[in-house]
């Protein structure tokens, strides 16, 4: 049986479609639905919609901003069919201001179907958890992985782990914000007692009293703490490059960061669960009150904590939030966006670019410079 050619379409469907809120564009007569797409943009959804009936080829070669392998990749994935011969000049123009209003309205629902990973081609099954799967793909892994697609990922055969797996962006905000208004009431009534010295396991003559007015800035000093340990932990944990050979290491990649990379707008993925949080959470504790006074130590956790909910919390909004153009976080999204999809071996800041300063892993400023 033959298989059926991909379906034709005139520039005046195209057109029709897009004035009902529908967003298409063409690329060298091949034709996209970006319609489920256009909130997550990068340049921001405004400057998509204006695009939609047009021909996109020059906007993806640039200037001022050429689009990498992946994201010509990842466009593939909303191809509905292909353009009528000699149609494609007329969709050179942009629509009129009509036209535009119009397809700034989101659709109620569109009957294109669009692929969002090529299962027959692809090295897993999608179709079966894949946690399991990716251990196998040795060589292949490194470059599979950090070839993103737009749809869920399952890791678990049991319903329960892989409900464990998932969070949604305000369970952090939920479970954690509380725990911080405690622990920061609880260091400052203890430093407000005025028996807390710095260095007094040392010395007694020596040692320097840590006021309770010193707590703000204690806990300033957590979340840079955090900070440096947000970077250190992306860039040298989550970005490590697991032997080939080792099937448990890279399934360990997986679990950890690799599955945001291949599905980078998951939006149950994006944000760490609860229960493993608290593990890792409680370590970094324990260290703190090994190395410094009791309630010094519990001063620098909390601010480190807090920097912890914001980095979750703005690393939810990188993804799905759609900043003013020209504020830090426009900025800082169209960054992040760059690590996801050309430089992952760089751009690790989430909260912050200051640390990818020092550490010389800044991604050029010029490559995620975007259109007006």
């Amino acid at each position: 049986m033959a298989t059926a050619g991909p379906r034709s379409f005139t520039a005046a469907e195209v057109r029709a479609r897009c004035a009902q809120g529908a967003c298409l564009v063409s690329c060298h007569r091949r034709l996209y639905d970006l319609s489920g797409f256009v909130r997550l943009h990068p340049g921001g959804e405004q400057l998509l919609r204006r695009r939609a009936g047009t021909d996109v080829s020059a906007a993806l070669d640039g200037p001022p901003h050429r689009h990498s392998a992946n994201a010509r990749r990842w466009l593939e994935q909303y191809y509905v069919g292909e353009i009528e011969p000699g149609d494609e000049q007329s969709l050179s123009e942009t629509l009129d201001e009509k036209e535009l209003v119009a397809a700034s309205q989101t659709p109620e629902q569109t009957d294109l179907c669009y692929r969002t990973v090529n299962v027959e081609k692809d090295l897993v099954d999608w179709q079966k958890p894949l946690l399991w799967q990716v251990g196998y793909l040795g060589e292949k892994y490194d470059e599979w992985v950090h070839q993103p697609v737009d749809r869920p990922i399952r890791l678990f055969h049991s319903d329960i782990l892989e409900f464990l797996s998932k969070t949604a962006w305000y369970v952090v905000f939920m479970v954690w914000t509380p725990v911080v208004l405690y622990l920061s009431w609880v260091s400052y009534t203890s430093l407000a007692q005025g028996k807390t010295r710095l260095f007094a396991s040392f010395t007694t003559e020596y040692s320097i009293p840590v006021h309770k007015y010193y707590f703000p800035f204690i806990f300033l000093l957590g979340m840079i703490l955090w900070s440096l340990l947000e970077y250190l932990i992306h860039r040298f944990v989550f970005h490590m490059k697991p032997p080939a050979s080792n099937y448990y290491l890279i399934t360990l990649h997986f679990l950890l960061h690799g599955q945001h990379h291949k599905s980078p707008f998951d939006s149950s993925r994006l944000v760490f669960p609860p229960v493993p949080a608290s593990l890792v959470i409680g370590f970094f504790y324990g260290v703190l009150r090994l190395l410094l006074p009791e309630v010094l130590g519990l001063s620098i956790f909390v601010g480190g904590l807090c920097g912890y909910v914001i980095y979750d919390m703005m690393h939810y909004y990188l993804h799905y939030g759609s900043p003013k153009k020209g504020t830090y976080l426009y900025g800082l999204k169209a960054y992040h966006v760059k690590h996801h999809f050309e430089h992952q071996r760089a751009g690790f800041g989430i909260s912050t670019r200051f640390w990818d300063y020092p550490f010389r892993t800044l991604i050029p400023e010029e490559t995620f410079k975007k259109e007006d």
